[in-house]
């Protein structure tokens, strides 16, 4: 699927960094380092716009490698691109560790995947079918 992309950043498009994966890293589009307190969330621009096919969404996820490191994460995760944006995509970025973090420019902040949605419409009933399930939640299968 061809996407159509605006780089206004000062680095490369986003690629995939292995054959198989489905995310595409983004990069902090920033000239200078960007200091991320404790518990501080910060937007952060990636210099992108994006024209995505109808039908089809980009998600902004954190990469497992900063938030197993330096305790960064997406702050919205998977921030949801519709396919009628067309800003910049920025991203939140969330220190959840006790120490600050500086982030520098082009550093790898996030990944990027498409994926195709579906619209709903509603049907309002008065009753859902049932299933073993039924309204069983949080760790309600109890494996021991």
């Amino acid at each position: 699927m061809k996407v159509k992309v605006i780089n206004r950043s000062a680095y490369d498009l986003p690629q995939y960094e292995t054959p198989l994966a489905a995310g595409l890293d983004v990069r902090a589009n920033i000239t200078e380092p960007l200091r991320i307190g404790s518990l501080e969330r910060m937007l952060v621009p990636t210099g992108l716009y994006v024209e995505l096919p109808e039908g089809y969404e980009m998600q902004i996820r954190p990469r497992s490698g900063m938030a197993a490191r330096h305790g960064l994460s997406v702050l919205n995760s998977p921030g949801t691109i519709d396919p009628d944006y067309r800003g910049e995509i920025r991203v939140i970025l969330a220190n959840l560790s006790a120490e600050p973090y500086e982030l520098q420019p082009g550093e790898r902040i996030a990944q990027m995947v498409i994926a195709r949605f579906e619209r709903i419409t509603w049907e309002a009933v008065e009753m859902l079918s049932e299933t073993e399930r039924g309204a069983g939640g949080f760790g309600h299968t109890g494996k021991k």
